[in-house]
């Protein structure tokens, strides 16, 4: 009886979306309305301040500034659901947070600790930069790894802790281009990373209360930085006043046939984002 409760719980592939329906009819019913941009996104407004709820499976983070209604809302999940309120954010999802009263910082320290043991780097050493200016690999760099799956395994991780890192967002893009063949060459890179990140494990992001809203764009781009097909890279970083709050380094689809052509082409990727960030 329990595997049969097991599998129509966590086993079937509705499930996630018949729990999802069963979560959003709750929050809905007490005053909450999807945010248009993330479905996950619950927002509640009236005129004494606005709430805001984020769903991550059976995780959640509430915040906003009416606190008797986050009391009532807390009080209608309990009678719905098995819940334990975990008191003021500091962890979610690998993600570290820490606040004074002037000021709010982000960071993944302890993403960073448990990722450098999976390593097993096997020294102390540390690095200033996380890649080479310059470096250009490709896909015939080295010899093949016997066995990729540690590649494949650091890449990723490496990947979710650009969310609070933004100064490895371009070796990340390089490294993640090879995790269906990587080499040596690309492995030694990799370390090179996770060396940086070793001097670095402390650093966080930064967000003053005092920051303005006004919205702060950059975006640069590469000329046919890729040697083998030619393509150019975009880059572009956001700031809400002070506050660095979204950056992406991507590989532009097309060939671009000029540098201007490439800067457009980053300039339009930066512009989509702050469209949908307005």
């Amino acid at each position: 009886m329990v595997c049969l409760l097991r599998r129509p719980l966590y086993g079937l592939k509705q499930a996630p979306r018949a729990w999802f329906e069963r979560f959003a009819s709750v929050v809905t019913a007490a005053g909450f309305s999807p945010s248009a941009h993330d479905p996950t996104l619950f927002v509640h407004t009236s005129p004494r301040g606005r709430t805001l709820l984020l769903l991550y499976v059976d995780d959640m983070i509430i915040t906003g500034d009416d606190s008797e209604y986050i009391a009532f809302v807390k009080s209608r999940l309990r009678d719905q659901f098995v819940m334990t309120d975990l008191g003021p954010l500091r962890y979610f999802l690998g993600i570290e947070v820490s606040s004074t009263s002037d000021d709010f910082y982000i960071s993944q320290e302890k993403y960073i600790h448990d990722l450098l043991v999976r390593a097993a780097l096997g020294d102390e050493r540390t690095v200033e930069t996380p890649m080479e200016l310059n470096v250009k690999l490709q896909l015939t760099d080295g010899d093949p790894l016997p066995d990729p799956t540690r590649y494949r395994h650091l890449v990723g991780s490496l990947v979710y802790l650009a969310i609070t890192r933004p100064d490895i967002s371009y070796p990340v893009h390089i490294l993640s281009q090879f995790v269906y063949a990587p080499t040596t060459v690309h492995y030694s890179h990799l370390l090179c990373v996770l060396r940086y990140l070793h001097g670095t494990i402390t650093r966080r992001l930064f967000f003053p209360c005092s920051s303005s809203l006004q919205l702060q764009c950059y975006s640069d781009a590469t000329w046919a930085s890729d040697p083998s097909d030619c393509r150019s890279l975009s880059a572009y970083c956001v700031f809400l006043g002070g506050s660095l709050i979204a950056w992406k380094t991507k590989k532009q689809t097309t060939v671009s046939r000029s540098s201007v052509e490439a800067e457009l082409r980053a300039m339009a990727l930066l512009t989509a984002e702050v469209t949908w960030l307005r």
